[in-house]
């Protein structure tokens, strides 16, 4: 047994002694005193530790893993399983109610139904980890230099040519400045076009980082509806026409999942470019749209130098490269890298060179390919537990995430944060929303997350904490 995990029994306390048992393992795992993947006794060897029936732990530890506390394997054993982390005892908590709080609640994981994070089975890690060891060994060996502030030129290359075949882009190596990831490009974005004190238009439900760091770059964020045809232009048009900025995500609009019509796109564009306007694309799901075949990027329409596109590997290879791009207009380029010189570098070289390695060879378009079934099946699963459990009208299934719609007012944090106890992790809606009083209230479960077994079980244990805070 591990040594710091004690457990006593007390056989004259009112709780069984399985009840007991099950508690205080639970109690160790959620302060932090057993780690993920620390190895408990069997229950045979814990029940003669303990004096107690094998049946009495076996009980105990059956209702530890319909939790997802623990995992048991014939091969590894019973262990504790990986759990959403937590703040250390030595690390301060963030203040209460501040954007820091939220969004260390809002990346925790690892858990089922959690968004913005890929599916580990359907990436070749280890191809990926001897690609990357390779170029770790070359970037150690080399002499030691100052790399290029704009990014390796080998990845910005492939990104190009990625680009122009994927997204329908056409833009040299010079226009694609390579970032830690999405919010690094936007931070790199709003530094250069400088429009602090500006009104821009901001899609209402949006994500709700973006929102924050348009706020944190002293811009007046104007929430525009979004509909079947993605953002509303004309409302846009007719409430704040005088915004120098648009943030989209035209591909698929985040998180309701409708594509920017072609009517709305040109009408975007002709405004940008008479007004002097500028529009900065999210591409946040890239080629990871499963309905048919993506739709051609917002940039791929430009012909006036106005449309800033944004990408990121955080979704199809993982969030801890920390890796994007930015494709800068060519009258910007000079300034996206001058910026990116003093106040924004890229990651480190070596990862740079691996992405482009596995771009290259043609294992990251054989990824995707592969990703894109098995999210669709897992997607179209999801669909079933809960159309027959929720009913057709409250599901919907926008992007890489199944909507669950809830009654208006219905408390989709409390119920999020509830659900993290069963190693759950759905999204809830309503903070996407730009007023919390007028928002919608739903569940956002992410597809690549959900789990491979047991799926119609989770379903029916996330329905029953709904059920419990009716």
């Amino acid at each position: 047994m591990n040594k710091s995990l004690k457990l006593n029994v007390d056989r004259s306390d009112k709780l069984s002694l399985s009840e007991q048992i099950r508690k205080g393992i639970a109690r160790a795992i959620e302060d932090g005193v057993m780690e993920a993947g620390a190895r408990l006794p069997s229950w045979q060897d814990l029940a003669i530790q303990l004096g107690v029936a094998r049946g009495t732990v076996r009980t105990a530890y059956e209702k530890l893993a319909a939790a997802q506390l623990i995992e048991a394997s014939r091969a590894t054993g019973t262990r504790v399983a990986q759990r959403p982390r937590a703040i250390t005892k030595n690390e301060p908590p963030p203040d209460a109610g501040s954007f820091l709080e939220t969004y260390l609640e809002m990346t925790q994981g690892p858990a089922f139904f959690q968004m913005g994070v890929p599916a580990s089975e359907t990436f070749p890690g280890k191809l990926f980890a001897r690609i990357r060891a390779q170029a770790v060994r070359a970037e150690a060996s080399a002499s030691p230099f100052y790399p290029d502030p704009r990014g390796e030129l080998e990845l910005r290359r492939e990104v190009a040519a990625y680009l122009a075949v994927a997204r329908g882009i056409n833009c040299s190596p010079s226009q694609v400045i390579i970032t830690a990831g999405f919010g690094a490009g936007l931070g790199l974005a709003l530094n250069v076009l400088g429009l602090g004190g500006q009104a821009v238009w901001f899609e209402n439900p949006g994500f709700p980082w973006t929102r924050k760091g348009l706020e944190l770059a002293g811009m007046s964020v104007a929430p525009i509806p979004v509909d079947a045809d993605g953002i509303d232009i004309d409302h846009g048009l007719r409430h704040h026409p005088n915004a120098k900025l648009v943030v989209v995500t035209p591909g698929q609009q985040a998180p309701l999942g409708s594509t920017l019509s072609l009517e709305r796109r040109l009408c975007l564009l002709e405004w940008a470019a008479a007004n002097q306007a500028w529009v900065i694309e999210d591409d946040y799901l890239s080629e990871l749209q499963l309905a048919g075949r993506a739709a051609p990027a917002l940039a791929s329409l430009d012909r006036d130098g106005r449309v800033i596109h944004i990408g990121s590997f955080s979704k199809t290879i993982s969030p801890t490269i920390r890796l994007g791009f930015v494709v800068a207009p060519v009258g910007l380029a000079s300034q996206f890298a001058e910026v990116a010189a003093c106040l924004a570098p890229p990651p480190g070289p070596a990862v740079q060179i691996a992405v482009a390695e596995f771009i290259h060879e043609g294992h990251y378009m054989r990824h995707l390919r592969r990703t894109k079934r098995a999210y669709a099946s897992k997607r179209q699963a999801i669909l079933d537990c809960l159309h027959a459990s929720a009913g057709v009208d409250r599901v919907a299934a926008p992007g890489l995430a199944v909507l669950l719609r809830l009654p208006h007012g219905a408390p989709d944090v409390a119920i999020a944060r509830n659900v993290l106890m069963l190693g759950m992790f759905p999204a809830p809606l309503s903070p996407w929303y730009a007023s919390p009083g007028r928002a919608e209230s739903g569940l956002l479960l992410g597809v690549a997350t959900a789990p491979t077994k047991r799926l119609a079980r989770s379903c029916g244990q996330l329905l029953e904490a709904i059920e419990r805070f009716k």
